[in-house]
C-alpha cells in the first residue's frame, strides 16, 4: 500500500501563508490586540462554536471585529490571571490549520474553573482568516457558569 502526501507544491505556498497568519493570530491574542484580530479575519467568518447559553462569551458571530470581540468578552466573563492555554499539536494543510490542545480558566462571577481539551480549526484565504471551527469542553464551562 502506498500513500501520498496531501501536501502538493501547488499547497506549500498557501501552507507557509496559512501558518504565518495564525502564528500572528496566536501571537495577537495573547497580547490580546483585538485591533491585529480584526485585521486577521475576513470580513465575513464562517465561525462555528456550539453555542452555550451558559457562557455569554460563547455566541454566533460572523463578522471580523464579532470575532475578534471574543478575545475580550472572554476576559470581561473571566479571570485573566487563571486563563491557561497550550497548543500541543499544529497541523497545516495549504488553506488548513488545525490546533489541538488544552484550555482551563475560572469564571469570574462564580469563581469556578473549567479545564478540557481544544480543536480549533482555521481557514485562511487571501491571508485572512475565513473560518474558524472551536470544538472545546462545553459541559465544564457551562458547570464553571452555573451558580
Amino acid at each position: 500500500m502506498t500513500f501520498k502526501s496531501a501536501m502538493t507544491e501547488s499547497s506549500a505556498p498557501a501552507a507557509e501563508t496559512t501558518r504565518a497568519v495564525v502564528q500572528e493570530f496566536l501571537a495577537a491574542r495573547l497580547a490580546g490586540d483585538t485591533e491585529r484580530l480584526v485585521t486577521l479575519f475576513a470580513d465575513e467568518v464562517d465561525w462555528v462554536l456550539a453555542e452555550n447559553p451558559a457562557a455569554p462569551w460563547i455566541r454566533p458571530r460572523s463578522t471580523a471585529a464579532e470575532c475578534a470581540a471574543q478575545f475580550t468578552e472572554l476576559m470581561e466573563y473571566t479571570v485573566p490571571e487563571d486563563a491557561r492555554a497550550s497548543v500541543d499539536t499544529f497541523l497545516v494543510d495549504g488553506a488548513d490549520a488545525v490546533l489541538m490542545g488544552h484550555v482551563s480558566g475560572t469564571v469570574r462571577a462564580t469563581g469556578k474553573s473549567f479545564e478540557g481539551p481544544f480543536v480549533l480549526q482555521l481557514t485562511v484565504k487571501n491571508g485572512r482568516i475565513t473560518r474558524h471551527r472551536l470544538c472545546e469542553n462545553s459541559l465544564s464551562i457551562a458547570q464553571a457558569c452555573t451558580p
